[in-house]
């Protein structure tokens, strides 16, 4: 559906300049916009390409107003306004509300109003549903599972008996939830299975990306505070216990019985060991490995930056080196130390 630069303005109350009537059929960045199409200015550093875009119309912060060339819509926040304007394009298709025939449904299951069941669904015992879920395509709800009003499950989701997903909760397709925690313990015979008798309990507006996966707790549930945001193939290991509002990458992996704050970022493939905290507001950039607890907000990294295979290769036989330069340095001090110390008085 077409929206005129006025009524966009009007809906999202952002100021107009320029001309209202230009009628706005989609987003694109400012390279690629066409004159029946809405662009953004995220930064300054991007500026140079506000002269010669071909956008009907800019998003753009009021200081940098001045310099557009075509209409405008002023925000302080040309992100923020992206996500918002862009549900008004969005074409992804809506629930029907219509439960698919093919859909195996155990009788002790509850189905709230509403509620849209994809083919091949499996719904398990004592399963209760909200109102307005929807619910993928071959996707299985084991005993006891839980889903609040108004989440959407993608398809091939897989939920293990007795998980609980709060409402408003979008879990995209191939999610596992409340797989069997990796605990074993050695015995005389190898290695001995640790029952994983606790769930998983995920909070209310929660995004779990493609083929994310969040074990089971052995001592405690796994828990995913509301607002929690995790991207794609992200693993939350068993009884791992995650805040409000933060958001973690990619291909991050989570060992168990960790403690994770409100409002962190977590960068893609960081490796976080178990039984560790970290505290809320702490930023850990990405492929950082997380070898122990961080109690004070702030900005973490590990690794290596990139630069030319040569030159990290001589690096790379700098730090070898490291312990043996220590060495020599520590015996250069005594030596120094004993100097001073001769007997003579002499500081």
């Amino acid at each position: 559906m077409p929206w005129t630069l006025a009524q966009i303005a009007d809906r999202f109350d952002l100021t107009l300049q320029g001309d209202g009537d230009v009628v706005i059929h989609g987003l694109a960045n400012l390279v690629e916009a066409g004159p029946d199409q809405l662009a953004f200015l995220f930064s300054p550093a991007y500026v140079q390409f506000l002269t010669d875009t071909k956008a009907g119309a800019v998003v753009i912060r009021p200081d940098t107003a001045r310099d557009c060339p075509c209409p405008a819509l002023l925000s302080d926040n040309p992100r923020l306004t992206w996500a918002v304007v862009a549900t008004l394009f969005d074409e992804s298709p809506a629930p029907d509300g219509e439960i698919h025939a093919s859909a195996h449904i155990d009788p002790s299951a509850r189905i709230g109003i509403d509620v849209t069941i994809a083919p091949n669904v499996v719904v398990g015992a004592d399963v209760v549903i909200g109102d307005r879920v929807s619910i993928g395509a071959g996707t299985v709800l084991d005993t006891g599972v839980v889903i609040g009003e108004d989440t959407w499950v993608g398809p091939n989701a897989t939920f293990y008996h007795h998980v609980e997903v709060g409402e408003r909760c979008r879990l995209h397709a191939a999610v596992t939830i409340g797989a069997e925690g990796f605990g074993y313990e050695p015995g005389p015979n190898g290695l001995v299975p640790i029952p994983q008798i606790y769930g998983v309990r995920i909070g209310n507006d929660v995004d779990l990306g493609v083929g994310t996966t969040v074990d089971r707790g052995a001592l405690n549930h796994t828990e995913i505070g509301d607002g929690s945001k995790l991207d794609n193939q992200v693993q939350v290991g068993h009884g791992t216990r995650i805040g409000q509002h933060t958001a973690i990458s990619g291909c991050t992996a989570i060992a168990g019985t960790t403690r994770i704050g409100s409002f962190c970022l977590i960068g893609g493939a960081v490796g976080i060991i178990d039984n560790i905290e970290i505290c809320d507001r702490v930023e850990i950039t990405a492929m950082t490995l997380v070898s122990q607890s961080i109690m004070e907000p702030g900005r973490y990294s590990s690794g290596t930056g990139l630069m030319p295979s040569s030159s990290w290769k001589r690096a790379v036989a700098g730090i070898k080196r490291i312990d043996g330069l220590l060495k020599r340095v520590r015996r250069l001090e005594t030596i120094d130390r004993d100097k001073g110390d001769d007997g003579s008085g002499a500081a």
